[in-house]
């Protein structure tokens, strides 16, 4: 029987509940009256039910599903307004012991090129990212207990901090690795991590383990219930996310949805972000071999429907959908992209030669990283390398309660400004830099509390003359 409050995977991930949700959604898709009721509980801005959710996902009725796509869009402003976090991810090896099927890193590819940085190349690699303007990173590795323990990672993250190259730091390191004990989620929250976050692939017991058939990421209960434990660990932001394409949209989508509900009611707060990744060709997989894709319609709908029933959570979407893809649900939710990255093992100091790629997957978008902040900015948003909620500590719930009542941007608009005014003075391109003055110039007139422009002001001021002291 579902339960949220459980700790148990199969009980807050209850197969039949969806199941259940799943056929209410489908007899309920042309019912006005009751998609009217769930749009208008949506306009509190107080989230969705799951099952309230699908049937909002189901609906087929034309006009409804525009009022979706219009309070989507009401609510990404409401909430996050016109500002996208940038990011890179940072691979650092490949060695993985498992037989994950959709993934190139499986224990039994045996043509792909294993590779492991060295804290050395792991340095090389980040004062190429810095180089490029980058603050944040989200660290990738396969589940090799040999090859990538924990204490290469912890390693790995000292080593990041530390460097320091011409105006460039990494100020913040979110982390993607297997799920872990609550020892370990201790130690990566003594190293100073942003977002712990982990995919649950599939949210389907019997798929995820025929997904996974050998490894200890076949264990489903192990895999599903690691949040509860980073959590215990003292981790406040988690990160959660399906592969969409490996098994039903729709069951993905209710069963993403439970996990949120089930953190929010034993933690006391949901998801900090959720990503929305689509399978993608890699090395030795082919996307057509998982009958389940979605097409760019259906996705865009789910990052709609993502974004009103949890509007407080953040929104992720990467390099593997292409720039157009990309360009429609920035609107509709998203609230952080990746901008220059690589998916191998290296390349960002230099590229990897062809018959070298260590690819997890192939990037749809290979613009550069400036290239991604002046589009952003010609759409009229506002490219963020912001991190100070991390320095101040605002994670947690204490992000959640001021994001909740709408006072999140109230400090996150003023640090994106500045933070985008740094990368202009540092990096942007001659083109990116014109059109980012002008973007932070009628920005910074627009924030409604004088003493907080002012204070943007003065540290915009620090930054244009090379006063470098102040770090956000």
């Amino acid at each position: 029987m579902y339960n949220p409050n459980s700790m148990k995977a199969e009980e807050f991930i209850d197969h039949q509940e969806i199941l259940d949700t799943l056929e209410y959604a489908a007899a309920h898709k042309h019912d006005e009256a009751l998609i009217d009721e769930i749009l208008n509980k949506a306009r509190l801005r107080k989230g969705l039910s799951h099952r309230d959710a699908a049937v909002l996902l189901d609906c087929d009725i034309p006009e409804k599903n525009r009022e979706i796509e219009e309070l989507a869009r009401q609510i990404k402003l409401d909430f996050y307004g016109n500002r996208i976090v940038m990011f890179a991810p940072l691979y650092l090896s490949n060695y993985c012991v498992n037989g994950c099927v959709y993934c190139p890193y499986h224990h039994q590819n045996h043509h792909i090129p294993r590779k492991k940085l060295t804290q050395e190349e792991i340095r090389k690699e980040v004062i190429a990212l810095q180089d490029m303007g980058h603050k944040r990173l989200a660290l990738e590795t396969g589940e090799d207990p040999v090859n990538n323990p924990i204490e290469y990672v912890l390693e790995s993250i000292k080593t990041i901090y530390s460097i320091k190259h011409k105006n460039g730091a990494i100020r913040r390191v979110n982390v993607n690795i297997a799920a872990t004990t609550v020892e370990n989620y201790r130690k990566l929250k003594e190293a100073g991590i942003g977002t712990y976050i982990l995919f649950q692939e599939t949210y389907h017991k019997e798929s995820y383990e025929k997904l996974h058939p050998v490894g200890p990421k076949h264990n489903y209960a192990y895999h599903t219930e690691a949040m509860d434990r980073a959590m215990e660990g003292g981790i406040d932001d988690v990160g959660l996310g399906v592969l969409f394409g490996l098994e039903l949209y729709r069951y993905e989508f209710a069963g993403l949805l439970m996990h949120a509900e089930h953190l929010e009611a034993v933690h006391g707060v949901g998801p900090h972000t959720i990503s929305v990744p689509r399978i993608r060709r890699a090395d030795d997989i082919d996307p057509s071999a998982f009958d389940n894709g979605i097409d760019d319609d259906t996705f865009a709908k789910i990052v709609a429907c993502i974004r009103i029933a949890v509007p407080y959570t953040g929104m992720i979407v990467s390099t593997r959908e292409n720039q157009k893809c990309r360009e429609r649900v920035l609107g509709l939710g998203i609230s952080q992209i990746s901008g220059g990255s690589r998916t191998s093992v290296g390349g960002y100091c230099e590229p990897e030669p062809e018959d070298e790629d260590s690819s997890q997957f192939e990037v749809s978008d290979n613009r550069t990283l400036d290239q991604v902040v002046n589009w952003l900015m010609r759409l009229g948003y506002i490219p963020s390398f912001c991190t100070a909620c991390y320095r101040e500590g605002r994670t947690g719930d204490r992000f959640m309660s001021l994001c909740k009542a709408g006072q999140i941007q109230n400090c996150c608009h003023p640090n994106a400004l500045m933070t985008l005014q740094e990368y202009l003075e540092d990096y942007a391109s001659p083109d990116t830099k014109a059109i980012g003055e002008a973007l932070v110039h009628r920005e910074m007139a627009n924030i409604p509390k004088e003493k907080v422009r002012q204070i943007a002001l003065d540290h915009i001021k620090h930054i244009k003359m090379g006063e470098r002291d102040f770090r956000f």
